[in-house]
């Protein structure tokens, strides 16, 4: 399993709520598309944050690095569909960053560890 988070930053004139329904469209379609295994959208509470710190924390759960492969062709399509879902998205956004993680250790390095 791999984590891919996204930290994002709204346009100024983005509303969250549009945000929030146009990312479950898109992201929705991704996981029927069977490119990611799910999703889940967090928003920073109370301002509670270094300035480093986006607004929202966007999380997504992959089983492998080739599942995450499979999302970045199908957004690359641009498809009619793509583009449009997609568009809706990205169109609010002033910033984001990105990270990929693992549960650390992993189960490979675990079973490694466990042989010493």
């Amino acid at each position: 399993m791999n984590l891919y988070h996204c930290f994002i930053d709204l346009k100024d004139d983005a509303k969250a709520l549009s945000f929030a329904l146009a990312l479950d469209n898109w992201m929705g379609h991704l996981q029927a598309q069977g490119t990611i295994r799910s999703w889940r959208l967090l928003r920073r509470k109370l301002n509670l944050a270094a300035d480093s710190c986006r607004d929202f924390l966007l999380e997504i759960e992959l089983d492998d690095l080739s599942q995450l492969d499979r999302a970045y062709r199908l957004a690359a399509s641009q498809s009619d569909d793509v583009a449009r879902l997609y568009g809706q998205v990205s169109q609010m956004i002033a910033r984001a960053d990105f990270g990929l993680y693992r549960p650390f250790p992993d189960p490979e390095r675990a079973e490694r560890v466990a042989l010493l």
